[in-house]
């Protein structure tokens, strides 16, 4: 077990000397030193951030906004796609308004947000209408892959209610729900940054970036970079680990 550990771990580091390699291969190909910045410029770009108490207000802007939005299109999503999953007729209704959404850009989604809301709401707005129907359509799917006979049973002895859509829909469509969840957030991230970069939210890593790219730090903009690789993977992977943890508590304390 420990050695897969270890295979993995040398093999993900691995990954991380490639990517030095690619830009410093592009920096040399192109002969710009100014837009690929040396490795260890870059990493000293990076700590010197990591150091810096400003940058974390601006994590915690983004942060506040992938939050809000995660929250927003998960409660939408799992409701929407419960009742996709349960009524046939408004799948089969919602199922163009999925596929536009899935489908377009994710940048011409953002412009019209901004036409139609204030510049601050934008972030959580844009992102949750992009993030719910990932949710939704595995909602949906984790619904109807539900094994009959086991709603029949509940059937049985009273009607659906929340006691019921806790203690038997999402146990059964955890699987579904928590893959949907963690592409979510991780993309979340991205759209959080991406929506703050195009309306200049204030105090946020979209505007830092547009900032470094203003006065030409480049070094810089790959070092935010490496704080939003961090924060996808904190974010995405830290609650997957977290659950495993306690499921491992609880099973030793059993067995105790």
């Amino acid at each position: 077990m420990w050695q897969n550990k270890l295979k993995d771990t040398i093999t993900f580091c691995l990954g991380l000397v490639l990517i030095g390699v690619i830009i410093q291969g592009l920096g040399a190909l192109k002969g710009d030193v100014l837009v690929f910045p040396g490795v260890d410029e870059i990493l000293r770009a990076f700590f010197r951030l990591i150091t810096t108490p400003r940058t974390y207000l601006l994590i915690w802007t983004t942060m506040k906004h992938l939050m809000l939005s995660t929250a927003a299109s998960t409660v939408i999503g799992v409701g929407l796609g419960l009742a996709m999953g349960m009524l046939p007729l408004l799948r089969k209704l919602l199922q163009p308004l999925m596929i536009m959404l899935r489908s377009l850009p994710m940048v011409i989604l953002i412009v019209i947000t901004m036409v139609v809301a204030d510049y601050d709401l934008v972030p959580v707005l844009a992102s949750s209408i992009i993030l719910f129907p990932m949710i939704a359509e595995a909602a949906c799917e984790g619904c109807i892959r539900i094994d009959r006979e086991l709603i029949d049973v509940y059937r049985m002895n009273a009607g659906f209610s929340l006691r019921v859509l806790l203690q038997v829909y999402l146990p059964l469509m955890a699987g579904y729900l928590r893959q949907a969840w963690v592409n979510a957030v991780g993309m979340g991230v991205k759209l959080a940054v991406s929506t703050e970069y195009l309306v200049q939210t204030r105090d946020s890593l979209g505007k830092a970036v547009t900032t470094s790219s203003y006065f030409n730090e480049y070094q810089d903009i790959y070092a935010y970079a490496l704080v939003m690789i961090l924060l996808v993977l904190v974010v995405s992977e830290g609650p997957v680990l977290l659950g495993k943890v306690f499921s491992r508590m609880k099973r030793n304390c059993i067995s105790e």
